[in-house]
């Protein structure tokens, strides 16, 4: 069974394609973002500051974090839901850029794949996390399209956000995404890259879902 990474930009789609593509082909779905998200919220929630690494990777130890039917959990609390709120956007680039966070979860993201039959997604899958996977990605998609996405979801959500606002914050994110000393948004070595701007997650699914069968999934 193969490792299978997909990397990209906030808004190109990674966790919806990469959540359908697991279950298409019967693997296990890894959302590395939700658990740099997960602590992120923690912190907001016990009043740690973004930028204290020693006390987040102090929080990091104590949560029991982990996924069922893949959504993350905090104890026994579901907060998939919550991790996407805007005010964990503004700090988790933040939070996710301190080594001693990102070493910490590598450690866990490469124990839950290393059996293989297993779909990763985050912003350094492929080139950290699992450098050697059979399968790599890279989506992305022009940052309007990417902004729209991503106020339709807090639309949804019900959190009222002007789509500028968004547009602005993941701007911003990007450009700390791509700078961090540590785990920085680049296209992996032998990844395929998908511009996935005016194609729905369906479309994408069955594109990636191609390559990996030619690979052997």
């Amino acid at each position: 069974m193969l490792r299978i990474t997909i990397d990209g930009p906030a808004g190109a789609g990674k966790s919806t394609v990469a959540r359908e593509l697991a279950q298409l082909l019967g693997y296990t779905y890894l959302d590395t973002g939700a658990m740099y998200r997960a602590l992120a919220f923690a912190a907001l929630r016990d009043g740690i500051p973004a930028d204290d690494e020693p006390a987040l990777a102090a929080l990091l130890v104590r949560l029991d974090l982990r996924f069922e039917r893949g959504r993350i959990r905090l104890g026994d609390e579901d907060v998939a839901d919550e991790i996407r709120a805007p005010a964990v956007d503004r700090i988790v680039s933040t939070v996710a850029a301190h080594p001693r966070v990102r070493e910490a979860f590598v450690q866990r993201q490469r124990a839950l794949a290393q059996d293989g039959g297993v779909v990763v997604d985050g912003r350094d899958a492929g080139t950290v996390v699992l450098p050697g996977a059979e399968c790599k990605f890279f989506l992305t998609a022009s940052l309007d399209a990417r902004a729209a996405r991503r106020h339709r979801e807090l639309l949804s959500q019900g959190v009222r956000v002007a789509l500028e606002d968004v547009r602005r914050e993941m701007a911003e994110r990007d450009a700390l995404d791509e700078m961090r000393a540590v785990g920085a948004l680049r296209v992996p070595e032998g990844a395929l890259v998908v511009d996935t701007t005016g194609l729905s997650a369906a479309e994408v699914v069955q594109q990636l879902a191609a390559y990996c069968r030619e690979r052997g999934a």
